[in-house]
């Protein structure tokens, strides 16, 4: 019978530096291309800095954001941000790259974004 760390801890330690070995790998061309287009567009005015993005969607949507994507649809910029809220639930929202404002929200509403609604 194999011992309890070649059972268990050796299959985790390969796992561990495949990891690690994957996060020091060269950016993709695509990654570059796709930073070098959101700046040109910063540039030319046609979307505010990502900073002012999340400040404005921190007053609103609490949560920590784990992921954004900058997207051009239709001729506009939108930030597609996915949120982890507190009660763990997540949430996507669509924010227009250009002024900030939030055009959508897909996941479960909170109840403090229930009653903003309400009151508008």
């Amino acid at each position: 019978m194999r011992s309890f760390a070649a059972r268990f801890l050796a299959p985790l330690l390969a796992m561990a530096v495949l990891c690690s070995a994957a996060g020091s790998m060269p950016a993709r061309a695509s990654d570059a291309h796709d930073h070098d287009r959101a700046r040109r567009a910063l540039e030319a005015g046609e979307v505010i800095p990502l900073r002012n993005i999340i400040e404005r969607v921190e007053q609103t949507h609490p949560g920590q954001i784990i992921e954004i994507e900058l997207e051009r649809d239709d001729g506009r910029w939108l930030y597609e941000l996915k949120l982890l809220r507190a009660d763990g639930s997540m949430a996507r929202l669509l924010v227009d790259a250009k002024d900030g404002s939030v055009l959508s929200v897909r996941g479960r509403r909170t109840g403090d974004e229930r009653r903003k609604e309400e009151r508008h």
